[in-house]
């Protein structure tokens, strides 16, 4: 998955990689904000969500703590990071701020 992922935030100017699980309360609620977001960012951002569980290693190497954790990377780098569920409004206008 490290070689799928650096081609995957590499794919797209600017991605938006939401660590969850699927167990998590607040992962569950993040979700439909995150549809919300993509409706409204279009093709500005790539919304991709990465299960924790499944890809330990990937949540190992950006030290992913808790979830859910959402990065922002711009041309492959990380430029933002923020963890728990976050406002739709905030993330649309970062997108909107960095595309």
């Amino acid at each position: 998955m490290k070689a799928n992922f650096n081609k995957l935030i590499g794919s797209h100017p600017l991605v938006l990689v939401d660590f969850y699980a699927d167990w998590c309360g607040p992962c569950k609620t993040l979700a439909p904000i995150l549809k919300d977001v993509a409706q409204d960012v279009g093709e500005k951002a790539k919304i991709v969500k990465i299960d924790v569980d499944k890809h330990q290693s990937l949540a190992g190497k950006f030290q992913v703590r808790g979830v859910p954790t959402l990065m922002l990377f711009k041309n492959g780098e990380m430029i933002w990071r923020e963890s728990g569920v976050q406002p739709k409004e905030q993330l649309v206008q970062l997108i909107n701020q960095n595309s």
